[in-house]
């Protein structure tokens, strides 16, 4: 044969591929879904793309997952797209070997991986064998885990393991009625408990944001592209580079309007360069957390939501905290909240938990640290957000509240006698001694006095106050005792 002859049967071979099941495809497109290939077309420059693996097939049919690599805004990624009109997009042994590879290049060149997921889980007929390809990749993933960026995209059914490795990601982009991650598929959750619902209502988009289980919810895959190339061109390349500097706008620009207690989109639309805000979990919980940027430099804000701190704005404050220093993007934290919520006997350890958690991240964490007391910052919550030992740089307003309890409470404590000895209306004088507490003892100046803070600022200076500040941390270096790891309060 020559090599003219053969070069011709691997192209067929090739077309054929990339042809696909012609049924199969026009089923996916009709279910709203792009192809594999589609999807990755959508997401790369254009013609960027080199494919991996091509030829690797299963039963002579080309294998269920596109591998390889392109670039996004000039910047090197890697990609993989489960391909759901090829066995469901089940995944075997050759399917993991693919995906395998790809992690390990990403690994080793220090470049970004982007997961399409869209898979009914294990190839059954492969049994035994088709658990430990998945094994094989979940190793991978936990230990690339905090040196390149892991970005997953949930465009279909994730059932069972296919749902992990979601949640071994960094970050999840779902699309609403296509994606859903699941432990178990409607039919089996109807055949054990009778219960009779859509893998949408059981694992949906939108049911996910509910549970926490997603970081962005998009409206159609167009907008999960677009999501997740603003998500890359944010970031660092892994654990090692710098997140890309942007051209900076007016960095003295005055904050007007603020003040003590504002809410957290009024702040970040002030503080933050315009329209870079990149909002995780919106929706879940009233902590906020959000990528932007300050005068052009990613930074990572945290805000807590006025009220009480419960168990799951501290789990998301922590696991955004934890993402930030994996990838040492600073982090500035917008402290109003009264403290822990008063719990129930039967979730008092799970308060506790969920905010220890929150405080080792916050400790562990090494990278540049700034908190602003933009409201109340009381009891335990202070602790782990806004305390100089958590903190490089801690600015309070005017108007802020720094104390062990909120001033309602301090009342109870401190003034027992002046309330008993109160003429008049009680719960007015109640309310007087509070502001008096907080305007005397509680205040942000008073914090300042005894160095808890390094100044009281104007509220109006403190977009260019955080950005001189994370200038002059740029070069921070800090590192953690020699050990293993941490015992994080699970």
């Amino acid at each position: 044969m020559s090599t003219i002859q053969d070069l011709q049967q691997v192209q067929a071979r090739k077309q054929e591929i990339l042809s696909g099941d012609a049924a199969r495809v026009e089923k996916q497109k009709k279910s709203g879904k792009m192809t594999a290939r589609e999807r990755v077309s959508a997401l790369l420059d254009s013609q960027s793309f080199v494919e991996l693996d091509v030829l690797v097939s299963h039963d002579g049919k080309a294998e269920g997952v596109v591998t390889g690599y392109g670039t996004i805004e000039g910047r090197p990624v890697y990609v993989l797209s489960q391909d759901f009109t090829v066995l469901g997009g089940s995944v075997g042994v050759k399917h993991a070997q693919k995906i395998a590879k790809v992690l390990d290049l990403a690994k080793k060149t220090g470049t970004p991986v982007v997961l399409m997921c869209d898979s009914a889980g294990a190839r059954i007929d492969e049994g035994a064998l088709a658990l430990e390809a998945y094994a094989d990749i979940f190793a991978r993933m936990a230990r690339m885990s905090g040196v390149v960026p892991m970005i997953s995209m949930v465009l279909g059914p994730c059932v069972g393991a296919a749902a992990l490795m979601s949640e071994m990601s960094d970050v999840t982009i779902m699309v609403k009625g296509v994606g859903a991650k699941l432990s178990c598929g409607p039919q089996v959750l109807s055949a054990t408990y009778g219960m009779n619902k859509t893998a949408e209502q059981l694992g949906g988009a939108e049911a996910m944001n509910a549970q926490g289980g997603t970081d962005f919810v998009c409206d159609g895959e167009a907008d999960a592209f677009v999501k997740a190339r603003a998500l890359l061109s944010m970031l660092p390349l892994n654990n090692l580079e710098e997140a890309p500097l942007d051209t900076a706008e007016d960095l003295n620009r005055v904050c007007e309007g603020l003040t003590a207690g504002a809410d957290a989109k009024t702040i970040l639309s002030a503080l933050c360069d315009v329209g870079s805000v990149l909002e995780f979990g919106a929706g879940y919980s009233q902590a906020v957390t959000a990528l932007c940027k300050m005068g052009g430099r990613t930074v990572a804000v945290v805000h807590t939501g006025a009220g009480e701190l419960c168990n799951k704005r501290a789990k998301k404050i922590a696991r955004f905290v934890r993402f930030a220093d994996c990838y040492n993007i600073p982090v500035v934290t917008l402290v109003d909240t009264e403290g822990l919520m008063v719990a129930e006997s039967a979730r008092q350890q799970e308060l506790l938990s969920a905010v220890a958690q929150m405080m080792f991240a916050y400790t562990e964490a090494t990278t540049a640290k700034i908190s602003v007391v933009t409201g109340k910052a009381v009891g335990a919550a202070y602790v782990a957000l806004g305390g100089k030992a958590n903190a490089d740089v801690v600015y309070a307003w005017p108007g802020s509240v720094i104390a062990p309890m909120t001033g309602e409470a301090a009342v109870a404590v401190l003034y027992k006698d002046e309330l008993k000895n109160s003429k008049g209306d009680v719960a007015s004088a109640r309310a007087q001694l509070a502001a008096q507490y907080e305007s005397e003892v509680a205040d942000g100046v008073h914090a300042a006095e005894n160095g808890c803070v390094d100044d009281v600022i104007d509220p109006a200076q403190t977009r260019k106050l955080l950005i001189a500040s994370l200038e002059m941390l740029a070069s921070k270096r800090d590192s953690n005792p020699p050990k293993k790891h941490g015992n994080m309060p699970l």
